[in-house]
Order: structure tokens, then sequence, then C-alpha cells
């Protein structure tokens, strides 16, 4: 494995622990895939770094216990914003 990878997949692991951000936000920010962060951290930091593997494991099980809470608080934002944008501008009471 090369040098720039191991060194990559430690930042991402630390950085991971410190502000349990999510594989999607942490991608964007390293700009790398989230295929290839997740990659990372799962396959070769635990090869690197076996504690901080563990630390990123239980953040990574935790995102995966609440991602349907995510996804269902992502809708409701969604649908809740285009049904304001659809309601015409109420009449001015008085």
């Amino acid at each position: 494995m090369h040098d720039y990878i191991k060194e990559r997949t430690i930042r991402i692991g630390k950085h991971l622990v410190e502000t349990k951000k999510t594989v999607r936000v942490i991608a964007k920010e390293f700009g790398v895939s989230k295929s290839t962060v997740h990659k990372d951290l799962t396959e070769r930091l635990p090869e690197i770094n076996p504690e901080l593997a563990t630390e990123v494991k239980n953040i990574l099980d935790h995102h995966k216990a609440i991602r349907h809470l995510r996804g269902g608080e992502a809708t409701k934002m969604k649908y809740k914003l285009s049904t304001e944008l659809e309601r015409p501008p109420s009449e001015p009471v008085g």
C-alpha cells in the first residue's frame, strides 16, 4: 500500500472520530468518493491502526443504526419546503 493512501486513511479515521461526520460529508471534504472513504475506514484502517479502526467502527455502526431517521428527516424537510413554495401568499389581515 502506498504511503499517501496510509496517510489519507489515518487522517480520515481521525477526522471521523473527532467530528462524527458522515462518510458522505467526509468524502466531500477530502475530495474522494464515498466508496474510497468507506474502503479506507473498513478495510485499510484495521491493518494500519487497529485501535483507531475500533473507534471508527463504533461511529459507523451508530450512523448505520440511525440512517433511517436521517432519511426520514430529509424527506420531511423536502416535502415541507415544496408545500411552502406551492402555497399561495396569504392575504394581509385588516
